[in-house]
């Protein structure tokens, strides 16, 4: 199948992909190939190929100061943009834009115009630029000129605004692990995805009978929602706590029973310089615009945050522990651990990551799909949630006078 749409000197350019879109939704993240992308130069032309493991939603525009080509797409993990070759540009980087967008933005070493633009998907799928040189007046233009009417980006999703610390119900987000193209763990026809996506729905209903909470999911169904993006979701919803949900499964050792898991120290320090690298730097802490600071201050402020946040942090696993433990349900005979998990690396919410049970113990899973254990287990952590908010807050209040 072959599908080219292409632009001709346009200034803006939006592309969604000519096949059967209605039969297959392009909900799974797509994948950037390094080994088939490039930028070149030809005489005075650049020309950039990309090429994805999927079609995917796109558009394409030029902006001012500096000038630069800036692509967002509906979903690209960019892992290897660091090996594309780019003969001809300034500067090229990627990452979020925003929950369920990503960005990818060249910069251009002068004042250039989009000559064409199309993706083909004929022997896989390339999105395919060609930008020449143009005078300083005609780029200042297309760089300023308004988006077309209804070609803006879907409006992201209508959720809570933030409360400040101590006031108002508490915002929780529950992060169902994996999804879609990942199952997670899986066992005698159990995938982890699934089981996970029960727990939280059970227990987002159990936190909202009960009052005091307000709860997003950073995913509602079986899809695939990359790592960061559920760190985007639970900043756009002013999360007060972020709470991963996981059953994994272990081939060697003792993995029985319910684990907390809170960010290791060595993997802090590494997530604030890939956060500081890769992220959208004005998602990357509530209040504080990074979007002008270099990377050094980035990580300087976020490692501020996450002195206060990691004792908040501490209690939470404790709250949880002494809940679960109190409810009678078993844990694992280290309870609290420490890992480098990926969801856990916001530098200013608190987060934790819950394995319930490990789908590689025959006890664990029989409990995992057992209503009434995961009643008992989702009562427990609204408990345990209680009781952190309570103390955090008047903590909080502490620190304020």
């Amino acid at each position: 199948m072959r599908a080219v749409i292409l632009a001709l000197a346009m200034i803006w350019t939006v592309g969604l992909w000519a096949g059967n879109v209605g039969a297959q939704e392009l909900s799974a993240l797509a994948r950037l190939e390094p080994a088939g992308s490039s930028i070149t130069q030809t005489g005075p032309a650049l020309e950039i190929t990309l090429a994805l493991s999927q079609p995917v939603p796109w558009r394409v525009r030029l902006m001012a100061d500096p000038p630069r080509l800036v692509l967002d797409v509906r979903e690209v993990d960019w892992t290897g943009i660091d090996r594309v070759p780019r003969a001809g540009i300034t500067d090229l980087r990627a990452g979020i834009f925003r929950p369920g967008w990503s960005r990818l933005v060249a910069e251009l070493p002068g004042p250039f115009r989009i000559r064409t633009a199309g993706m083909d998907t004929e022997g896989g799928t390339h999105v395919q630029l060609v930008l020449e040189p143009t005078t300083a007046e005609t780029f200042a233009a297309s760089a300023a000129a308004p988006e077309p009417a209804g070609w803006a980006l879907p409006a992201p999703a209508d959720l809570p605004k933030p409360a400040r610390q101590g006031e108002g119900p508490l915002v929780v987000v529950l992060d169902p692990g994996h999804g879609g193209i990942d199952p997670g763990a899986e066992r005698d026809g159990f995938t982890e995805a699934d089981l996970m996506l029960t727990f939280a729905r059970e227990l987002k209903e159990v936190l909202l009978r009960d009052g005091g909470f307000v709860v997003v999911l950073t995913r509602e169904e079986d899809v695939f929602v990359p790592l960061e993006t559920r760190i985007s979701v639970s900043r756009a919803a002013g999360a007060h706590v972020f709470v991963s949900l996981h059953a994994d499964a272990l081939a060697e050792g003792e993995a029985v029973g319910a684990t907390l898991y809170t960010l290791s120290d060595e993997a802090s320090d590494a997530a604030a310089k890939t956060l500081a690298e890769r992220h959208d730097r004005a998602d990357l802490l509530a209040g504080v615009d990074l979007t002008e600071q270099d990377d050094l201050v980035a990580t300087v402020l976020m490692d501020m945050a996450r002195t206060e946040t990691m004792p908040r942090v501490d209690r939470l696993a404790l709250a949880l522990e002494g809940a679960i433990k109190g409810a009678e349900l078993k844990m694992h005979r280290h309870p609290i651990q420490e890992a480098g998990f990926s969801v856990l690396k916001s530098p200013d919410i608190p987060s934790i990551l819950i394995e319930l049970g490990f789908l590689s113990s025959e006890r664990d899973l029989a409990r995992l799909r057992d209503p009434a254990w995961r009643a008992k287990m989702a009562a427990a952590v609204r408990d345990g949630l209680t009781a952190w908010a309570a103390q955090d807050a008047a903590l909080s209040g502490l620190r304020r006078q």
